[in-house]
């Protein structure tokens, strides 16, 4: 048999996203009943408990159609990098790894749990002391700062600010969008020391008719054209001016991360991760959008009005991704756990792009019935927000805890994911597969 000839496997996520009813009777052996929101009958529930290890799945009769277990729907993979630890790869060229959810635990995130997201190559020469920022534009006096100019000349704080890849979720779309197929990890909230990015913008004087930033990094093209950009991305003026973004220079008391661009990078919490440049190197004053790379066409952007999934859309009808909207990641347990008792603690981490989060709701019924979980205020604006509740399980058997954040505009996370073409804010309920032996 050639190497053509060899017959292939295909993941839970694909054979389930072409029809999920058919490949419930082919994987559990149930049916479709359309009276009964995805009840499992005779051997359907046995032959799905069994491939879960379980005798019973308790509130099986609430679970939607279609639903892949969370026990079977975790697929990863081992990443080793120096000064990470536990990190799950999606490309070496460029690198990106994220975070598995339970690694996710602290209140501000470990340096060596932070997620990368990289375009290009990054700079080899990282040299703190000698590194220089320009800032310039529609500016009335052009900076050129060092990092110890910024330490000297404006006001040094540390925040705790949340950063997420665009694409955090898109693994889930159904059909699939092309990109890093990020799960739950592009996401962390690290101690970030630096300088207001609106204090070095007023010490430069923003001229009238300014529009949107323009930050650019050292990072190099993945195909070593000389000159050529992998990013550079903008905010409007009126975000950039917000007293949470930070020229930072440290993570949580230490040097950057050299992949978490080091040693000057731009944190823009809120917003895409995108917006936070790294390896910075200048910042212009633009009087329009900016047009650099990953700003233009579909990058970073959605439809400015709901579509069905694959549904193709006019590069016109794009609109550039703001605000980052509403989520919530469960830490602990982690998926697949296994308990001796009926009691555990659920924790976890809530966000909301701009806004803070009001509510956090659990439920272990798939849906049927929620309970409100005790919720931290954020350490700042723009940080996370901790939520912790006691869960009850009444017997042995499957559960999932799922997890439902409302913001402060009283917006809540869905159930279902609002599909684009590009695989971005996914935004739907977190859930973890937990066994009660």
């Amino acid at each position: 048999m050639s190497k053509e000839d060899k017959p292939r496997s295909v993941g839970l996520h694909a054979l389930y996203g072409d029809d999920p009813e058919r490949a419930d009777e082919a994987v559990f052996g149930r049916k479709p009943n359309p009276d009964r929101r995805g009840f499992l009958r005779g051997l359907g529930l046995g032959t799905m408990a069994a491939a879960l290890g379980v005798s019973a799945i308790p509130f099986h009769r609430n679970m939607p159609s279609g639903l892949i277990p969370a026990a079977l729907a975790d697929e990863t993979r081992p990443f080793t990098l120096k000064g990470k630890d536990g990190l799950i790869v999606l490309n070496d060229r460029p690198v990106n790894a994220e975070t598995p959810a339970h690694l996710l635990d602290d209140e501000v995130t470990p340096k060596n749990r932070h997620f990368i997201r990289n375009n290009g190559t990054p700079p080899t020469d990282v040299d703190a002391a000698s590194w220089e920022l320009t800032i310039d534009g529609l500016v009335d006096k052009p900076l050129k700062l060092t990092i110890a100019d910024l330490k000297k000349e404006f006001e040094v704080v540390t925040q705790n600010l949340a950063i997420e890849c665009g694409g955090n979720g898109r693994a889930f779309f159904k059909p699939p969008a092309k990109g890093n197929q990020w799960t739950y990890g592009a996401v962390a909230c690290s101690a970030w020391t630096g300088v207001r990015l609106a204090d070095v913008l007023k010490a430069a004087g923003i001229k009238p008719g300014a529009v949107y930033t323009a930050h650019y990094g050292a990072d190099t093209h993945l195909s070593g054209i000389p000159g050529k950009l992998p990013l550079s991305r903008g905010v409007p003026i009126k975000k950039a001016m917000g007293e949470e973004n930070l020229i930072a220079f440290a993570m949580n008391g230490e040097d950057i991360h050299p992949m978490n661009g080091a040693p000057l990078r731009l944190v823009i919490p809120g917003w895409p991760g995108s917006c936070s440049q790294k390896w910075l190197t200048r910042i212009q004053v633009r009087d329009q959008v900016h047009d650099g790379p990953k700003m233009t066409g579909t990058a970073y952007r959605i439809p400015k009005y709901p579509v069905a999934p694959g549904q193709k859309v006019d590069e016109k009808d794009f609109v550039i991704i703001e605000r980052m909207p509403v989520k919530s990641l469960i830490t602990a347990p982690e998926t697949g756990t296994k308990l001796n008792n009926r009691e555990l603690e659920v924790r976890g981490h809530a966000w909301a792009g701009d806004r803070e989060v009001s509510e956090v709701h659990l439920s272990i019924d798939f849906g049927a019935t929620w309970m409100k979980a005790d919720l931290s205020p954020p350490a700042n604006k723009a940080a996370w927000q901790r939520f912790r509740a006691k869960v009850k399980f009444p017997e042995q058997g499957y559960y999932e805890v799922w997890a439902r954040a409302v913001d402060s505009d009283g917006v809540s996370q869905p159930f279902g994911i609002a599909w684009n073409p590009k695989g971005y804010l996914n935004n739907s309920y977190h859930r973890v597969a937990v066994t009660v032996v």
